[in-house]
């Protein structure tokens, strides 16, 4: 009987796209989350300085997210890479060493993460749920 079991790099490439699906779907859920929190903010009053934070606040932990996900994209390339090239084994399961090697620092990481706040897919609903709350405030 002749049993093929998945590569290396086929075993890693699955699990990846199943964990950047399942940001995805995270991601989701912390837009759902924004909206209620923004309602919830609305219908009881909170002030813009508590309500605006709350809400930048959520924004940030999408664009973390995001940010780790995009590092999941770029290890999939590359493994896709490796792949279309033939590869069995070699360079499999090297994500998390691959990010070390060229981690940035303390400033990096804000940067990269703030990069993710403005993309329009992360920043959608947040920034239109804070102007809303702004504009809220004033005309109060």
């Amino acid at each position: 009987m002749n049993t093929h079991y998945p590569s290396p790099l086929q075993v890693e490439w699955t699990t990846l796209q199943q964990d950047h699906e399942r940001h995805e779907r995270c991601a989701v859920g912390i837009k759902l989350a924004a909206v209620a929190l923004a309602a919830f903010c609305t219908l009881f009053g909170f002030p813009i300085e508590l309500s605006g934070t709350l809400l930048a606040v959520v924004w940030l932990i999408e664009a973390m997210l995001r940010t780790v996900q995009a590092r999941l994209a770029q290890r999939i390339l590359r493994v896709e890479g490796l792949l279309e090239g033939g590869g069995e084994g070699a360079g499999a399961f090297r994500f998390h060493s691959e990010w070390q090697a060229g981690r940035p620092g303390g400033a990096g990481l804000i940067a990269e993460y703030l990069g993710s706040a403005l993309r329009p897919t992360v920043a959608f609903p947040h920034a239109v749920l804070l102007a809303l709350q702004l504009a809220m405030a004033f005309t109060a």
